[in-house]
C-alpha cells in the first residue's frame, strides 16, 4: 500500500495573505510543514501541491519540487484532486500548510486504519477532538461532528450538534480537525462530484462525501490543532517551535 502526503498551498488568505511564506524561526511556514511531514518516516512520498509562482520559487530555493494546480478552486481538496490521478498512490493525506506542529501519532493512526480495513469499507478517514468549552461548541468557526457506534460521521455542521433538547448528562461534542486520509479513487470522486445543498448550506466540504454515499471513519485525538490564522497565531507558533527546539 503506498501512502502519499500532499500539501494543498495557495498564496491568497483573507485573513492573512501569504502567510504559508511567513517567517517561521528561520524558514517559510510551508517550509517549515514539509520539513516536519518529510522527517516522520510515515509516507512514500510528500508533495506540495500550489498554483502560486511566489511559493514555486521560494521553494525552489530549498530544493523542495511541487506539483502545479490551477488557480481556480474552492477547497484544498479540490486541488490535491486535480493533480492526484497522476500520482501512483493508494491512500492520500492531506496536510494543512498552516499546521507545522502536525502530530505523527495522528497520521500514523490514520494509516493503520486503512491497513487493518481488509474489505475496503473505509473511504477516508479524518480526526475528532473531544471539546467541552460551551463557547468552543458554540463557536461556528469550529465544525462540530457525530458519529455512530462505530465511529463513522453521520454528520458536521457549525451549529452545536446534537442539539440538547432533553439536557442530558454525558453528552460528547467532537471538534472536527481538517486532516484527511483518502482512497485515491474517494478523493477523485469528491472533485467530479457537484456541491449538495447541504455542503453549501454549512459551507463544509466534507459533507459533500456523505451526501455521495461515502464511509468517514473518524478516529478521536487528544492532540489540539494549531493552525496558522493570524499574525497573532504566528507570534505564538514562533514561541511554541522555539520551545520545542530547545
Amino acid at each position: 500500500m503506498k501512502v502519499v502526503a500532499m500539501i494543498p498551498a495557495r498564496y491568497a488568505s483573507s485573513r492573512f495573505p501569504g502567510k504559508l511564506l511567513k517567517d517561521l524561526c528561520g524558514k517559510p511556514m510551508l517550509v517549515r510543514t514539509y520539513e516536519t511531514v518529510q522527517r516522520m518516516g510515515l509516507f512514500d512520498d510528500v508533495h506540495i501541491v500550489t498554483d502560486s509562482i511566489k511559493i514555486q520559487k521560494t521553494l525552489a530555493s530549498f530544493n523542495i519540487p511541487i506539483l502545479k494546480s490551477k488557480e481556480e478552486h474552492d477547497c484544498g481538496s479540490d486541488r490535491l484532486a486535480e493533480v492526484a490521478d497522476g500520482i501512483h498512490a493508494d491512500i492520500i493525506i492531506n496536510v494543512q500548510g498552516d499546521e507545522p506542529f502536525t502530530n505523527r501519532t495522528d497520521l500514523a493512526n490514520l494509516i493503520r486504519l486503512f491497513q487493518q480495513d481488509i474489505d475496503g469499507s473505509i473511504d477516508l478517514a479524518s480526526l475528532m477532538l473531544p471539546i467541552t468549552d460551551i463557547k468552543k461548541i458554540e463557536n461556528p468557526n469550529n465544525v462540530k461532528v457525530i458519529v455512530d457506534r462505530n465511529d463513522r460521521a453521520l454528520y458536521f455542521s457549525r451549529h452545536p450538534i446534537p442539539y440538547q433538547r432533553n439536557k442530558l448528562k454525558g453528552t460528547n461534542y467532537f471538534k472536527h480537525i481538517g486532516i484527511y486520509a483518502f482512497r485515491k479513487q474517494a478523493l477523485l470522486d469528491f472533485y467530479h462530484s457537484p456541491k449538495g445543498i447541504l455542503e453549501q448550506a454549512e459551507a463544509i466540504e466534507c459533507i459533500r462525501h456523505l451526501e455521495n454515499g461515502k464511509t468517514i471513519k473518524m478516529i478521536s485525538t487528544d492532540a489540539p490543532s494549531i493552525g496558522i490564522d493570524t499574525p497573532e497565531d504566528l507570534q505564538e507558533a514562533e514561541k511554541l517551535w522555539q520551545k520545542k527546539s530547545e
